[in-house]
């Protein structure tokens, strides 16, 4: 097969091309004949503006003097070709036998010129700024010679529960080429044949001599062939995350029975959830999917991660598995078989969700009893143990998981869920080792971004779920986080894909096949000008931090960076919170001037309105002049709020009755997740996080499940300021792969101090009139 030329110009390109004799014969795995075929390289000139542009020497040689390429004229075209060759020739020497003909336009090899060139040349060439095109196949795991593993499980339907990672499996490897396993006589014919190039079932194959002598042990020794690995093991040497110790790459993975549906995908084939008794929720498809989901996690005894966007119901979903599994249970006893009452099902969450879970729980699954471990009040003795053994649900808080770690370790666990997961993306902080400690037969992780900003936070969740799957933080951090984080990599992030995707669960709101009757969100960024007060504010405080932060090093440059970028956030806000001096709020903002606007309009319409802030200070003075300038009543939740309070606030903004309040007031820190804020049809983002995934979660406490109208999303940006410009380097750099912004301002301090200057540099078009 000839690599077909494309168009024109500049540059020398060479194509490494193989010349095959037709269709192989479907009967004749190994084409002998093929491994005589004339390998060719083709020379061409490539375009240096359009390098898809390229015209081959043939055409060169025809033109003359000058040469037409879609309406450029390229002059002397012969010459550049020539001298280019030349320039190659010296870096390659085999091309220099083209330079004796008259008109160099190809040179032809045999299967181990091509050889050469495919693993040597082409990359001499390449380092040299030469453009070299290769047929599809090189460099790709199908173009080599591998191994494929299989392994052998039990039906799912009839294997045993709790089988778990550490389960053993049967393993069979078979010598393959990419996805096609080879027999013992085709891999004897390879060996006879001595080529470094064959074509075998159509495909040319990479055939040296050491992964030939590994192969062939492979297939010649019974032990290298056959044996037991955990299920764990086969699916780290099958994805590639761990050497199959044999010599060759493991190029394919297949698996029966139950380790067959987990590759495969569960979610999308696990049936119908189990008999779920008394549950009073009505679930939708894709609940009744995730359900299921669940329980065949429940049944292997593996962690695993619902991880379905926020507003989608993980919590009504994991209540529903705890009264399948009491349902199940009640059932056996029924029929008078011996069966344990199962272990207690600890849930450790924020504080703001546990009355959440609690009156979920109260309200859905009637038929579990739960003990609420928290408080001055809660258990501290060796009561608890026996406390634990007479209830279905514990629920607990990050904070006390700490606190509690003893005691809560004190037992094993039917099963501990994290909820907000995300908690524990630092591997290294107390609640996350805490919560390691807890032992525990099974292991779930709730959360809507298992991936807020770096892959770390993936590994955390991981390694909480089933220990050692993705290896060591560092080795993670080698292969995977750096690689794709800094480089891009795509091959790293595939692999990364399949090693997680069969323990993560995600749906996402927007995914019309997942919920169809949820209204649109509408996004939009909200711009405002400065006031004269707050652009003489923010230049001064500018000049000021500047000259600090140049003279300054280490901790100390951190720290004044922060503050900086802390003090100009609030001047965009107000002077009043910058200034801290109780002074008067009224027309000295330009986002308060907006917002007033926003509000206005908001109110003239009935609707109601969330605005986050992340300031308590600037809620409490965004509370008292709305309160007088609207003349209504001003809801405000912040982090000194207690959980009674909090309740009533979301029941009275939740009500129909005439007179509940239509504004809602929301610090971003204690009221970014765990509320159903749903009668709220606008959002209002005052200042910003500048992380989107934190943002996106206090925008779903209004566009959720029980939503029925469109939400309007608006972000507040201050035009001219380190706002805006910040604002756009997270626009362009949203995807894992590119971001280099970090959790909230802390990525700031490593910029260099031009950079800083220029991030926080005031524009023109800040100020309004």
């Amino acid at each position: 097969r000839l690599v077909p030329p494309k168009d024109a110009m500049s540059t020398t390109a060479l194509v490494a091309a193989e010349l095959t004799s037709g269709d192989p014969d479907d009967e004749l795995v190994i084409d002998v004949d093929a491994t005589e075929d004339t390998w060719r390289i083709e020379f061409l000139l490539q375009s240096i503006d359009d390098p898809s542009l390229l015209v081959s020497a043939h055409d060169i040689w025809e033109a003359g003097e000058t040469l037409d390429v879609l309406g450029t004229e390229v002059v002397y075209p012969q010459e550049q070709l020539i001298s280019d060759l030349g320039i190659a020739a010296r870096l390659v020497p085999d091309l220099a036998r083209a330079l004796a003909g008259a008109r160099p336009s190809e040179l032809e090899f045999d299967g181990h010129g091509a050889a050469n060139f495919l693993q040597t040349s082409a990359k001499v060439l390449g380092q040299a700024g030469f453009g070299v095109l290769l047929p599809s196949w090189w460099g790709t795991r199908k173009s080599k010679l591998g191994v494929k593993l299989h392994a052998e499980t039990q039906k799912f339907d009839e294997g045993p529960t709790a089988i778990g990672g550490s389960g053993l499996c049967d393993y069979r490897l078979d010598v393959a080429i990419g996805d096609a396993v080879i027999s013992d006589y085709e891999l004897e014919e390879l060996a006879r044949l001595k080529m470094p190039l064959v074509r075998v079932r159509g495909q040319w194959v990479e055939v040296n001599e050491r992964d030939l002598e590994a192969a062939l042990a492979v297939a010649r020794q019974k032990k290298k062939k056959h044996g037991q690995m955990s299920a764990a093991e086969v699916i780290k040497v099958g994805l590639g995350l761990q050497d199959a110790d044999v010599g060759l790459p493991v190029v394919g993975l297949s698996a029966t029975g139950w380790l067959g549906e987990l590759l495969d995908g569960p979610g999308l084939r696990v049936g119908k959830p189990p008999p779920l008794g008394n549950f009073t929720a009505q679930l939708r498809p894709y609940q009744e999917r995730g359900v299921s989901w669940l329980w065949f996690f429940h049944r292997l005894s593996m962690g695993a991660c619902l991880a379905d966007d926020m507003g989608l119901g993980k919590t009504v979903q994991l209540l529903a598995l705890l009264t399948a599994e009491r349902t199940l249970q009640r059932t056996d006893s029924g029929k008078k078989r011996r069966v344990a009452k199962p272990a207690a099902t600890l849930v450790v969450c924020p504080m703001s969700l546990v009355g959440n879970w609690q009156r979920e729980a109260e309200r859905f699954a009637p038929d579990l009893s739960v003990y609420v471990h928290h408080g001055s009040e809660r258990i501290k003795t060796d009561e608890f143990a026996a406390k634990i053994a007479s209830v279905d649900l514990v629920l607990t808080t990050y904070a006390l998981a700490v606190r509690d770690q003893k005691l809560l370790s004190s037992s094993t666990w039917g099963r501990v869920v994290l909820d907000e997961a995300q908690n524990i993306k630092n591997s290294d902080a107390r609640q996350s080792k805490a919560v390691r400690s807890i032992p525990a037969n099974r292991r779930l992780a709730l959360t809507g971004t298992p991936v807020e900003n770096r892959l770390s936070e993936l590994w955390s969740i991981m390694d909480f779920l089933n220990p050692g799957l993705l290896g060591t933080e560092d080795g993670f951090s080698d292969r995977f986080a750096v690689p794709i984080e800094q480089n891009g990599d795509a091959d790293a992030a595939d692999m990364l894909r399949r090693l997680t995707a069969p323990f993560i669960l995600r749906r996402l709101k927007t995914d019309k096949t997942v919920i169809a009757d949820l209204p649109e969100k509408l996004e939009m960024k909200t711009f405002c000008n400065l006031t004269r007060e707050q652009a003489s504010l923010y230049k001064a405080t500018v000049n000021d931090m500047m000259e600090k932060i140049e003279r300054a090093t280490g901790m100390e440059r951190r720290g004044l960076v922060l503050a900086t970028m802390t003090k100009l956030k609030q001047i965009c806000n107000h002077p009043a919170q910058f200034l801290s001096d109780g002074s008067r709020v009224a027309g000295r903002s330009g986002k308060l001037s907006v917002l007033e606007e926003t509000i206005s309009e908001i109110l003239a319409e009935s609707e109601r309105a969330l605005i986050f802030t992340q300031y308590t200070e600037m809620g409490s003075m965004l509370r008292a002049h709305l309160e007088a300038r609207f003349r209504t009543n001003v809801q405000w939740l912040y982090g000194g709020t207690t959980k009674r309070s909090r309740d009533k606030m979301v029941e009275r903004f939740q009500s129909t009755e005439p007179g509940s309040p239509q504004i809602f007031l929301i610090s971003l820190k204690a009221g970014g997740t765990g509320l159903n804020l749903t009668a709220a049809s606008h959002v209002i983002h005052f200042d910003r996080w500048w992380n989107p995934a934190v943002e996106d979660q206090a925008t779903d406490r209004a566009f959720r499940i029980g939503q029925k109208n469109n939400v309007q999303v608006r972000k507040f940006v201050c035009m001219g300021t380190l706002e805006e410009k910040i604002d756009q380097m997270i626009e362009s750099k949203r995807s894992l792969a590119d971001r280099v912004v970090g959790t909230g301002d802390g990525w700031v301090t490593e910029l260099s101090t031009s950079a800083i200057r220029d991030l926080v540099a005031l524009s023109a078009d800040a100020v309004g009139e």
